[in-house]
């Protein structure tokens, strides 16, 4: 599924509750197949080694690109954009 056609499809509460159930059980895109693929890749280096220090997962999962920090600006300016795409509108009040 696109990200267009799941914006469009499933509302705030549903992401919201996805966004809950993968705090509770661990990543659900490629994440976890990188945790995996490190646990069984420590396990066999650390199965081959003599001596020195074991070997952890975390030594095999990929350090990828990090975001940058985002200014308030650009913060506001993705929120709006993700509300546009949800559906979402902006309530302001005046004084």
């Amino acid at each position: 599924m696109t990200v267009r056609r799941l914006l469009a499809e499933t509302g705030s509460r549903e992401l919201a509750e996805w966004m809950a159930y993968e705090r509770l059980t661990g990543p659900l895109d490629g994440r976890r197949g990188d945790v995996q693929a490190a646990i069984i890749a420590a396990t066999v280096a650390n199965s081959q080694r003599s001596k020195g220090r074991a070997l952890q997962p975390k030594d095999f999962i990929p350090k990828w690109d990090k975001p940058r920090a985002m200014s308030p600006q650009e913060m506001w300016a993705a929120a709006m954009q993700a509300n546009a795409a949800l559906g979402g509108t902006v309530a302001t009040t005046t004084a």
